[in-house]
């Protein structure tokens, strides 16, 4: 018994449902309903725990999963390139503007051929799922076709998706072999992605999700960015961009509208509760005030961001003003697929905001203290927090919640980790995990409470 609709699982669990506090939990009893929904989780210590757990043995309908596994919820990856797939560890030693210009744009051409489009992928949402990515938020290209195949194979593999038609009209910024004709393209085709997405056979539940996806405010004209903020807003549907990535790219709002990439979105409609905003590595306090106000969220994407952000996301400072943030992997921006490694990565950043990295300098002028964050923040971000950015209910394994979930197995061959019961605390084995754990540690991925 592999798939769990209508059936129930026994196993030891650990979660972070919010930010900064651990629950493991051995032996919890998870029942699941048809619809791949949590329909309740038992502790041994609830009543009617034994009972509960009697009568789903005796009807057959318990998966009891083997001792020295652990069940964390599916990650939810808020920011990723899926054009850029065939690009990851490539071209890392460029400024992000002739990264773009010489490498990336090329790329995401290219996805004008459809038979290329669905061969890359499908690889990569294969990949995305055996890493435990769950739930995934994707900018396609300009391409009508390509981002229709996008939105068919995470369907059709059955992962949880938000997915963008990437807008990019402005001449300026935007190559002349890739880029929309006008405005009133990029928000047609916006339009027509978004009625796809959502006339799509099957996806009635709405797994796969549009976005409004201006690329960012520099490569957008005024009037597109103006008619995509009214579109979401007529659409009612997510929508993301970048912000204040990098020094030339939040210099070049500044000097083009004398407002900062926040400011400047807040303006065209484009802030919103459902509004993803990736990087934000330059927002200031008063950005974050807006940022907050509107309930929109930051993807935090740390590993990129030492490549092409020339700064580190003031994380802590974020969470402290109740900014809602998750995790990135910016796929190709940062060199990996996997969210556990941007997991270690926003520890190490923080880390190096909170103590400074110049040892030219006193220890007390070094860094900004009180910056850091620990595993249990992390962990939060790639789960529970990423899913609360984007108001869906999973990420965390509660009544109500999507059961997308991870078997984690410390004991394969290939990908040991050492746990001993005798040395280690449940708080030592979820950062041993956190820390170490790789896709070969992944023996099942479930979402809605099917295998994938």
């Amino acid at each position: 018994m592999t798939d769990l609709l209508g059936k129930s699982v026994l196993s030891t669990i650990i979660q972070t449902p919010t930010c900064g506090a651990l629950d493991f939990v051995e032996r919890a009893l998870l029942s699941i309903d048809d619809a791949g929904k949590i329909s309740a989780l038992l502790r041994p210590a609830d009543e009617g725990y034994a009972e509960a757990l009697d009568q789903v043995r005796q009807n057959g309908i318990l998966l009891e999963l083997p001792a020295g596994q652990y069940l964390i919820p599916g990650f939810v990856d808020l920011h990723i390139h899926a054009p850029q797939w065939p690009q990851l560890g490539k071209a890392l030693d460029v400024p992000l503007e002739d990264w773009l210009q010489e490498y990336t744009f090329p790329l995401e051409a290219r996805y004008g051929d459809v038979v290329f489009a669905e061969r890359i992928y499908a690889d990569l949402v294969k990949t995305l799922l055996a890493n435990g990515t769950t739930t995934a938020v994707y900018f396609g290209t300009i391409h009508q076709e390509a981002n229709r195949r996008l939105a068919d194979i995470c369907h059709a593999l059955g992962q949880r998706a938000v997915i963008g038609k990437v807008a990019m009209d402005h001449p300026e910024q935007c190559p002349s072999y890739y880029r929309d004709a006008s405005a009133q393209d990029s928000i047609s085709g916006t339009s027509d992605f978004i009625d796809y997405v959502g006339s799509l056979p099957g996806n009635e539940d709405g797994r796969v999700l549009p976005a409004v996806t201006p690329r960012f405010v520099p490569s957008c004209s005024g009037r597109a960015l103006s008619g995509l903020g009214r579109l979401a807003e007529d659409k009612d549907c997510h929508v993301q961009t970048h912000c204040s990535e990098s020094d030339w790219e939040h210099g070049h709002v500044l000097a083009r509208f004398g407002k900062t990439d926040t400011q400047v979105l807040s303006d065209f409609g484009l802030l919103s509760r459902k509004t993803v905003l990736a990087h934000s590595n330059h927002i200031s306090d008063a950005d974050m005030d807006l940022i907050r106000q509107a309930g929109s969220g930051v993807a935090h994407c740390p590993l990129s961001n030492f490549f092409f952000s020339d700064a580190v996301f003031p994380l802590r400072r974020a969470l402290e003003k109740s900014v809602r943030v998750g995790l990135g992997t910016d796929i190709s921006g940062g060199p990996s697929a996997s969210l556990l490694d941007n997991c270690r990565a926003a520890i190490v950043a923080a880390r190096a905001l909170d103590h400074g990295v110049d040892a030219g300098l006193q220890p007390s002028s070094r860094g900004i203290a009180g910056s850091r964050i620990d595993f249990r923040e992390a962990f939060y971000l790639a789960t529970a927090g990423g899913a609360d950015v984007l108001d869906i209910p999973t990420g965390r394994f509660e009544t109500g919640c999507h059961f997308d979930a991870i078997l984690v197995d410390p004991d394969v061959e290939t990908a040991p980790i050492f746990i001993d019961a005798g040395l280690d605390s449940p708080d030592d084995i979820a950062q041993k995990l956190v820390m170490q754990a790789t896709r070969g540690n992944f023996s099942r991925v479930w979402v809605n409470g099917v295998v994938r």
